[in-house]
């Protein structure tokens, strides 16, 4: 597929992530309104809220968009999705008539005079363990590499249930947080600030539709609406603490940050790809009846405060293990119900090489090896007054379709957590 001409000239470039390909969903607001529901294209945002309110566009006899946030929409189907596109697309394309250009003109808002809101109600948050790469490594620091892998991860996506009200979109400032931390020649543990703060460069997947038992990993695909950009903030020491034997908990609750668009998965089908070559065969009920992955190019970049940002790592979302597909068959054979507006995180996504490593943790190494930066600086870890950015992009031919960044900046920890 090649990029898809639209009368938003700014939508007509090869290099902007907002083309008419991919038309992705958001919440914004300006000066001059409350948060709307809309669409980028180019470096505009169609405002989908205000275009219902007049009447332009319709999808039900009642009102859809008139919440900020993308969740009724989802809960109304495929069919309504593709429709909804299809209509999009007809509308901004290049073909459309001079009157349907003049009438959205005035519905077209600058992404550069518009502040971004989360793009959904997260209902619920299930993070999983699912890139090879940066499990063998986690695993390779605190047991060595004969036993870097636990026994069950080459047969079952692991994943742990977190906190959906911990979930900020991208521009929001995250508090380094206060945890009981215990250092291995302490004879007690103590209650301090982490001093071991991290990131995780994941996607996102955004389940659209409802489940109640088990469903195939051809029915889970068909259930996620979209995708996002996801760092999943991550107390280190916190963790090494309180993770057994139970797994993650407070060090993973500060803050999960999202991209401020969701890119529908359709935009995302001329990129799928299959998941690597299996060392252990998994079960039938995992069997991909198509490639689960997508060719998204990723990268991190970490700027200091009020300094030039450095790219710390760059890798592709092709390197996870385990599919959204299958992450989210797995989840539901418990028989738990799946809900609209549920987040799944893939879980951290580093390649084979350093560089392609998606953590501090594994880039310094456990903070063996710090990292040095552009500036001269040197990281093991996060600092007050970082900000990390990650980015993301799927790459076609003269066209790419991107999510918008995915940043976040490392405020100081409260002198006193519990003083009110």
């Amino acid at each position: 597929m090649s990029l898809m001409k639209s009368w938003v000239a700014s939508a007509n470039t090869a290099d902007t992530p907002f083309p008419l390909n991919n038309l992705p969903y958001g919440v914004f607001s300006t000066d001059d309104s409350d948060p709307h529901c809309g669409v980028a294209i180019g470096d505009m945002i169609l405002d989908v809220t205000a275009l219902e309110e007049a009447g332009v566009i319709k999808i039900d006899e009642v009102p859809v968009f008139d919440l900020p946030m993308w969740n009724e929409f989802m809960d109304m189907g495929a069919e309504v999705w593709t429709g909804f596109r299809d209509s999009l697309q007809e509308l901004l394309g290049a073909d459309a008539d001079a009157d349907t250009q003049a009438a959205l003109k005035g519905y077209l808002v600058a992404q550069a005079d518009a502040e971004m809101h989360m793009p959904f109600a997260v209902s619920e948050y299930t993070d999983f363990y699912a890139g090879k790469n940066h499990a063998v490594n986690v695993g390779t620091m605190f047991r060595g590499a004969e036993n870097a892998l636990p026994p069950n991860w080459l047969h079952i996506p692991i994943g742990y249930n977190g906190r959906a009200s911990s979930v900020v979109v991208s521009g929001t400032d995250v508090r380094r947080p206060w945890g009981q931390l215990k250092a291995p020649d302490a004879q007690m543990p103590s209650f301090d600030p982490c001093k071991r703060f991290d990131l995780e460069l994941e996607m996102g997947a955004i389940v659209g539709q409802p489940s109640d038992g088990p469903i195939t990993v051809g029915e889970a695909d068909a259930n996620i609406f979209g995708y996002v950009l996801l760092n999943d903030w991550s107390a280190r020491d916190i963790q090494a603490w309180e993770y057994q034997p139970l797994g993650p908990f407070q060090a993973k609750a500060t803050a999960t940050t999202i991209s401020p668009w969701i890119v529908p998965a359709i935009a995302l089908e001329p990129f799928r790809t299959t998941t690597p070559e299996r060392e252990k065969e998994l079960l039938p009920y995992l069997a991909e009846p198509k490639p689960g992955l997508f060719d998204i190019d990723l990268e991190v970049t970490l700027a200091p405060e009020g300094k030039a940002e450095t790219t710390i790592a760059r890798t592709n979302y092709a390197q996870m293990y385990y599919s959204a597909a299958q992450q989210l068959a797995h989840h539901t054979t418990s028989g738990c119900a799946m809900n609209v507006g549920d987040l799944l995180g893939s879980g951290t996504i580093s390649g084979p090489t350093k560089p392609e490593r998606g953590s501090l943790l594994e880039l310094s190494w456990g903070g063996k090896e710090p990292l040095t930066l552009d500036t001269g600086e040197t990281r093991t870890f996060l600092e007050d007054g970082d900000t990390l950015t990650l980015k993301g992009a799927a790459k076609g031919n003269g066209y790419q379709i991107g999510f918008g960044d995915c940043a976040g900046t490392v405020l100081p920890a409260l002198t006193d957590p519990f003083k009110r």
